[in-house]
């Protein structure tokens, strides 16, 4: 109490000495509230926020890291609210200030501080994200899109609360005056509802999760989605570039997710082999003979043999001539041994679909197609497993007798004339 007395009489001395400069006392009186500001900014920051940071690190399980993570950040945005009420509050001491000056400092302190508590509900939802995003199952419904709603929500009334607090009126009176200006603001956030309303059907049905691998050629997208947010889903591609495709074009265009592929242990292998047509012809004894000589081969030629033997055997009864026997054929003694050589390889996932079947012949050749799955749905061991395939088929084509088509350059051509002129 004796202080406070003291104080006074320090202030009313200290009036009377600049009595003849009376705007050196509110310069004097504005600076010491400037200091009071400063140095509660400074308490809260640095001393009270020093000492959570301090209490958070040493929790157990903590992983926010040295500065605290986005809890801390809600505790820094919330004590910038500390100086302006200080101001505020002191603003109304300062002497020979107009009316109109101290109305508008103490609504912009309102409206800081409520921008502020605004700012402190983003970070807090930033940090309920954060902490949402550690569960097992959060990537399968993110919930970035909805708290990113709530946001806008808070940001909005924030916006029409700083704006009542400048212009001296109360909030309910502005938002009844806004209800008017609802198609408007339809309008003007169309884009924002769609956003919404697809990304509450992208949650919903799982048709889009965090780590999958989609494709989207109208968006120019080929890679794995790292980031879900309300108005677009973010894609980086494998060339690792990065691609942003708004939320609502993954409900109104067609995409492919390839989580199917990766879930079901399994990728496809379709790729034929074009077989030039006059290499396809039947397989005679000598032939025969060498074919034999598969160990993938032996049952099929010996079943077929007895199958063609019986067949030929009832048209010789039947007096028909010998051109009408069946006789096996290179081509499908190959394709007979393709199937059982992806059959018994360990990278072909042999409970899925195996095909090994001919195409509609083209001006390319005759397509021999091989349908199935390798074991693997990793991008560089299917390659592998496919090159091998393909590697292997290729080389052993020669030994049935049969030739890939190829559309031959002049090379060929003028190397066997160089050869002609030399032997001549």
């Amino acid at each position: 109490m004796v202080d406070a007395v003291i104080a006074v009489q320090f202030l009313e001395n200290l009036q009377d000495t600049l009595e003849p400069w009376p705007w050196a006392y509110s310069a004097l009186v504005l600076c010491a509230l400037a200091l009071a500001a400063w140095l509660a900014n400074f308490v809260t920051k640095k001393v009270l926020l020093r000492g959570l940071r301090r209490l958070v690190r040493r929790l157990p399980g903590n992983t926010a890291g040295p500065e605290g993570g986005s809890n801390l950040r809600v505790i820094s945005r919330l004590a910038n609210v500390v100086p302006s009420m200080v101001i505020a509050a002191g603003i109304r001491i300062v002497p020979d200030l107009p009316p109109e000056l101290v109305l508008f400092v103490v609504g912009a302190c309102r409206a800081w501080a409520i921008l502020t508590v605004a700012l402190a509900v983003s970070h807090a939802l930033d940090a309920a994200n954060e902490l949402y995003e550690r569960r097992p199952d959060a990537r399968n419904k993110p919930i970035k899109g909805y708290l990113q709603v709530v946001k806008i929500v808070v940001f909005v009334i924030a916006g029409l609360s700083i704006v009542a607090t400048l212009l001296g009126v109360k909030l309910g009176p502005l938002v009844t005056g806004l209800g008017a200006a609802t198609a408007v603001l339809m309008l003007i956030f169309q884009d924002t509802i769609l956003s919404l309303v697809a990304s509450v059907q992208i949650s919903g049905d799982g048709r889009v999760r965090l780590g999958d691998w989609i494709e989207m050629p109208s968006q120019n997208a080929d890679g794995d989605v790292i980031d879900i947010a309300l108005h677009t889903i973010t894609v980086q591609n494998f060339d690792k570039t990065i691609t942003t495709i708004p939320t609502k074009k993954l409900v109104t265009e067609s995409f492919k997710n390839w989580r199917g592929m990766q879930e079901a242990g399994g990728r496809r292998i379709k790729r034929a082999l074009y077989l030039d047509q006059h290499s396809v012809g039947f397989v005679d004894a000598p032939g025969l003979a060498r074919l034999e000589q598969f160990a993938l081969l032996s049952d099929y030629l010996r079943d077929k043999q007895a199958e063609l033997a019986q067949w030929n055997t009832e048209l010789q009864a039947k007096g028909v001539a010998a051109i009408n026997a069946r006789r096996v054929t290179n081509l499908g003694t190959f394709r007979a041994y393709v199937e059982r050589y992806l059959r018994q390889h360990p990278g072909i996932h042999t409970d899925m679909t195996l095909l090994v079947r001919q195409l509609q012949p083209t001006t390319e050749g005759l397509p021999l197609e091989v349908y199935c799955f390798t074991r693997t749905t990793a991008w560089a061991g299917y390659e592998g497993i496919q090159s091998d395939v393909f590697d292997h088929l290729l080389a052993i084509l020669p030994a049935f007798g049969l030739r890939v088509f190829q559309a031959s350059s002049d090379a060929m051509l003028m190397a066997a004339q160089q050869q002609r002129g030399g032997a001549e």
